[in-house]
């Protein structure tokens, strides 16, 4: 069969355009043949190809721009072209396309708006007999629920204007129609047409184009001649997609079947109920398993040892075979009761039930599982992580730590034993092959909750955390990929004035971009077998990432990595008379040891500090670094040795300037500095010149470098897959960050009291841009209720400011007034729209809890925050709550979401 692709796109001197053909089967599937294009004036681009084809053969392609052998740009593969060869006749294809940037409605093209909201379905065409014909294939992403498109025009053959008349098209792919009409029977060469949609369920069907007719200009046609023809994109005034839907940590949901901590059997009730309150979006955070103590301190579910695999917890024990010894079933019934009463989880006797649960079910049913087709196709698909997964998994057990530097042996994933540890007859896989079972259960478990929802109409949205545990699995398995030399964490803000410090590893993105992000992209497509929509947990560290030095306990001594350090010409020209050890050193003084210590200064003047010149001192080598004071002061709880703690390292990080991590000649701001005593010194000149030099290097020196960093990453990770693309762009944000999320199509998230715009304390709803997330509060975050008692005064302003209130704000907050806040957050034009269940509560008095302390998730200034909050009623009585989800239901129903 002859091929001829044509596409118009303006090239310059040097470029050339690819025709990429997507390999859709056997082991090449997603890999590319590739085919230069050939152009006479810069413009119009063609290629031929002969190719053996099946009638009713399918062709994903995209195009994308060379220079030489390096590709310059793509266009969207997301939602490739596609061309359906569905003529047992035709032998020439002419095919006439448009070049595809990534369109502005993108997230119309997402699963979890074709999927789960609209619940379109793909077909074929059917296959003709014509002997020469004309396919028109568009772009309809805007169609909704039940909606079909089809054509009306001019020749008799697509009805001569009668809509009852009109061509039936075929969904052929994503938001794609396609139909095909016999060039025979064409009155003329010259198509005049318009698109509409028919939806007899619906008051406005048909609904025409809001557009001039559509003209086409047919070529001479001959005997197996077939027109391909890709018009522009319908064009239909509708009013957009808008969703409400809820956040919960899966840990927190409670039923009156689980274990003491929620599981994936909760989480297909959550599914119910959010579909009954006409909700279409369930968000989790993340549920990557954590374990590296056994302790409560692997609550932070932020701190994965594997992207892959998932939290034993959260097993559904009641979709296992029972237990066949009566006398366990009946033990772990007695315990199952007494865990799923308490109002907190009890995280270490959960997961220790839990995980010896699984291993008798596993003795019990193991045999069979394993030898289950099911499982053979789950082990040969994920083979690739499970197998160094459950090595490390086992010989963290067997050694008792996680940190593999201290095992005595497999101190690193050795490629080499795979082949024993994948062989089901070797010793080895029997020692492994446990880890695997779990794995297998709590996959099949969660991939049944996202069909489940997606049948229910509604959108799963999972976490992508932006760190991994610096002693995991991944650590462990691909350590090239990471910095072990630095800690990952955020610079100050208002959740923790000494910046968050989260003991992640930075990464090595120099290796990560050189191996074309591999890693990365493993990680997003693995979360579209559960998911259909995302969000990027702290995006900003793809642009930089706030890095630490590993000596340092606290923040403030971090720097953005990778940025522009300044050398110290470039801080002179500031005005700034450079003093290398007076900004790099402590800064430690009489009067700033009297500041901090008062009466425990000359404690602190004996002990820990040695005076050097002047009034100057310096640390002593044994607590020169935060790491040592912390180790010096090690099961220290007084309030005495608190607040000697504490000051110890205040003084440590009492610098102007942080040496840079790479280049020890460039030198960065100490961030928030103006809050020390060395910027306290300063003459009044010298801090007007730091402070110049400060702005500029935070807010603006980085700018197009930070842009150019996320561009090397972030457009492969959001094209990885269909997911819908949501991010947590809060704290320091640079202006580049707007740039690129705009660029990408990703969808940005919206916090009423954390506006972006400085120049006002509260943001406005009816500002929110369409391409985002609303939300009152984040698992970071004081609930609504609490945020509300934390400031009367800040209170009373959003009262009179925002609510236009008069009088006084009522404390605490009644339930009218969370009902009020809820609404206008539902009313404002982000698509999405998605409370916390706690804030959801607090419309409602009688269902909300009485302590509005006990509903707070997180406490990010913690770093040994023990997550466990629960949902204090059940989804079953939740389910059953009429009047609170009639409620929701009809705040839902007016804001027209």
């Amino acid at each position: 069969m002859n091929l001829q692709f044509n596409i118009e796109y303006r090239t310059y001197y040097g470029q050339e355009l690819v025709l990429n053909i997507v390999n859709s089967r056997g082991s090449e599937a997603n890999s590319v043949c590739q085919y230069r294009m050939h152009t006479y004036d810069g413009l119009l681009w063609t290629v031929d190809i002969n190719r053996d084809i099946k009638p009713g053969t399918v062709i994903d392609y995209f195009y994308s721009v060379h220079v030489g052998d390096h590709e310059e740009r793509r266009g969207w593969s997301v939602a490739p072209h596609r061309v359906m060869f569905n003529s047992v006749q035709a032998l020439n294809y002419r095919i006439f396309d448009h070049w595809r940037e990534i369109p502005n409605n993108a997230f119309l093209y997402s699963s979890a708006v074709t999927d789960c909201i609209v619940g379109a379905k793909e077909d074929n065409l059917k296959l003709e007999k014509y002997s020469k014909f004309v396919c028109l294939k568009v772009r309809a992403p805007q169609l909704g629920v039940g909606d079909r498109l089809c054509l009306i025009g001019a020749d008799p053959l697509m009805g001569s204007w009668k809509e009852q008349k009109a061509v039936k098209m075929t969904q052929v792919a994503i938001n794609e129609w396609a139909a095909c009409l016999d060039a025979n029977q064409l009155a003329s060469n010259k198509l005049e047409f318009k698109l509409a949609i028919v939806n007899p369920n619906k008051e406005y069907s048909p609904m025409w184009e809001n557009c001039n007719n559509r003209t086409i200009e047919l070529p001479a046609m001959e005997e197996g001649d077939a027109l391909v023809y890709e018009i522009s994109e319908a064009n239909f005034t509708l009013p957009p997609t808008r969703v409400a839907g809820t956040l919960v940590p899966l840990f927190s949901l409670r039923s009156d079947a689980s274990f003491g901590v929620g599981d994936f059997g909760d989480l297909k009730k959550m599914v119910d109920w959010v579909s009954q309150t006409q909700q279409k979006v369930l968000q989790i955070l993340p549920i990557n398993d954590t374990t590296t103590t056994h302790t409560w301190t692997d609550s932070y579910p932020y701190s994965c040892i594997s992207i892959f695999a998932l939290h034993p917890q959260y097993a559904d024990l009641n979709s296992l075979p029972a237990l066949k010894d009566k006398t366990q079933k009946a033990r772990f019934e007695k315990e199952r009761r007494q865990l799923n009463a308490l109002p907190q989880i009890d995280y270490e006797r959960v997961n220790e039930l839990k995980n010896e649960y699984l291993r008798l079910i596993y003795e019990q049913e193991g045999k069979t599982t394993i030898s289950s087709k099911e499982f053979k196709a789950f082990f040969a698909e994920n083979e690739s992580w499970l197998v160094p997964y459950a090595q490390y998994s086992m010989l963290r057990d067997k050694y008792g730590t996680a940190e593999f530097a201290q095992w005595p042996d497999h101190n690193q994933w050795d490629e080499s034993e795979r082949k024993m540890l994948s062989t089901s007859s070797n010793k080895a896989y029997k020692e492994v092959e446990f880890f695997y079972y779990v794995q297998f259960i709590l996959s099949s478990q969660l991939k049944a909750v996202h069909e489940y929802a997606i049948s229910k109409h509604v959108i799963l949205k999972g976490d992508i955390p932006i760190g991994v545990n610096r002693n995991g699995c991944d650590v462990w398995t691909e350590p090239r990929y990471f910095n072990l030399n630095g800690q990952a964490g955020a610079p100050p803000d208002e959740f923790s004035v000494n910046g968050q410090n989260w003991g992640f590893p930075t990464y090595n993105w120099d290796a990560m971009i050189a191996d074309d992000c591999q890693w990365w992209l493993r990680r997003f497509q693995n979360m579209a077998h559960y998911f259909d929509a995302y969000r990027i947990d702290h995006v900003l560290g793809f642009f930089r990432i706030w890095e630490i030095p590993v000596h340092a306990v606290h923040g403030l001594l971090g720097q953005f990595a990778p940025s522009l350090g300044m050398t110290r010409e470039e801080i002179e020209g500031y005005g700034l008379h450079w003093q290398e050890e007076l900004f790099t050193q402590p800064f430690i003084t009489d009067w700033v040891l009297d500041r901090i210590f008062r009466e425990h200064a000359n404690e602190v003047r004996e002990k820990y500090i040695e005076k050097t010149w002047g009034n100057r001192y310096k640390m002593r080598s044994e607590y020169d670094t935060q790491r040592k004071v912390e180790a010096a002061f090690s099961g220290m709880e007084t309030d005495k040795d608190i607040w000697i703690r504490d000051g110890l390292y205040a003084l440590i990080s009492d610098v102007l300037f942080v040496r840079d991590h790479k280049d020890p000649n460039k030198f960065h701001p100490r961030i928030s500095v103006q809050m020390d005593f060395i910027y306290e010194s300063l003459y009044d000149c010298d801090k007007h010149a730091f402070n110049t030099l400060y702005n500029d290097y935070f807010y603006r020196r980085n700018n197009q470098y930070w842009y150019q960093e996320a561009m090397k990453k972030l457009p492969k990770l959001v094209n990885a897959t269909r997911m819908l693309v949501c991010a947590e762009d809060l704290g320091m944000v640079p202006d580049c960050v707007a740039w690129v999320m705009d660029e990408l199509r990703i969808l940005s998230l919206e916090i009423q009291s954390m506006p972006k715009d400085p120049k006002v304390r509260f943001g406005h709803l009816g500002a929110n841009p369409y391409r985002s997330v609303s939300t009152i509060s984040t698992h970071d975050m004081a609930t609504l209720r609490q945020w509300w008692d934390e400031d009367w005064n800040r209170a009373q302003e959003y009262y009179n400011t925002m609510l236009h209130q008069g009088g006084p704000a009522p404390h605490p907050m009644p339930g009218w007034l969370a009902r009020d806040i809820v609404e206008r957050h539902l009313t404002s034009p982000s698509m999405l729209c998605v409370l916390s269940i706690q804030d959801w509560m607090s419309i409602d008095e009688r269902l909300r809890l009485a302590d509005a302390d006990a509903e707070r998730i997180n406490i990010p200034a913690n770093p040994k925050h023990y997550w466990r909050y629960r949902m204090h009623v059940s989804i079953e009585q939740l389910m059953k709550n009429e009047e609170f989800n009639k409620n929701i239901t009809e705040l839902i129903a007016k804001s027209g979401r």
